[in-house]
């Protein structure tokens, strides 16, 4: 059996409070890279539904990009915990190869083809939710990266309506990178790492006409070097998410009359 530490038991739950996130009834597709993120995911989710005072089912789905991918530890591994579980066969990487334009992000194309093969499967299969294991750091990551490289002010969620009507929620968004490192370790879980990025099969001719992950990797860095010299920015940063002042920028619409 698992251990969930208090700290993240009850950082998930006061999110699924503040929010609704998950609610009586819900049927759930979790999208399950087998990633320390996602195996923190589909952990909580299961001690969730044995606890929680209502009924809701939530099924992992893993997306294979074709690359010839060893996934089965990953199906034995939910088979274990009694965990619903499928891997979904696609040519996601082949696709991208020849999709993808010069010195545009492979990873980027990759993500949202992966995102269309589980809204396509939540929608065929009855799901009214999509759960995806992103944390604090990838929303702080994802604004610095916005607010730097794209000219925007935008952060992730933690829930939104697709498009197509799908809800998606985000469960650990509150909780630290550092905390689902922890789970897996203690939990001496396997999980895929980098070697399960699409970028790490490129070749050097490949990886000089694609453009590759650096941004991220930069804000990582700048973010980690803040927290050094201030080991409460990601507390206020987080606070900050929540007492913005849209009056005081640049956007006519928002000014005060």
């Amino acid at each position: 059996m698992v251990e969930l530490s208090k700290k993240l038991t009850t950082n998930i739950g006061r999110t699924n409070a503040e929010y609704g996130l998950i609610k009586e009834g819900d049927k759930i597709l979790i999208g399950f890279s087998g990633g320390k993120d996602s195996l923190t995911l589909i952990h909580a989710l299961n001690r969730m539904q044995k606890v929680a005072p209502f009924d809701f089912e939530f099924k992992a789905v893993t997306i294979s990009y074709g690359m010839g991918e060893k996934l089965d530890f990953l199906a034995e591994h939910c088979k274990e915990h009694g965990i619903d579980h499928e891997i979904v066969d696609t040519n996601i990487f082949d696709i991208s190869i020849e999709k993808v334009r010069k010195n545009s992000s492979l990873c980027s194309l990759i993500s949202r083809m992966r995102r269309g093969y589980l809204y396509t499967y939540a929608l065929d299969n009855g799901f009214n939710k999509l759960a995806l294991g992103h944390h604090l750091d990838d929303s702080m990551e994802s604004f610095f990266m916005n607010f730097f490289y794209n000219g925007a002010m935008r952060a992730m969620p933690p829930v939104y309506k697709a498009e197509n009507g799908l809800m998606v929620i985000r469960p650990l968004i509150f909780c630290r990178e550092r905390q689902l490192r922890a789970f897996a370790t203690t939990n001496e879980i396997e999980a895929i790492g980098d070697e399960g990025c699409p970028g790490m099969r490129l070749s050097e001719k490949d990886r000089e006409y694609m453009k590759m992950p650096h941004a991220r990797a930069n804000t990582k860095k700048l973010l980690a070097k803040l927290e050094e010299d201030n080991p409460q920015v990601f507390v206020s940063m987080k606070a900050a998410f929540k007492n913005f002042h849209t009056n005081t920028f640049f956007d006519k619409e928002c000014l005060d009359d």
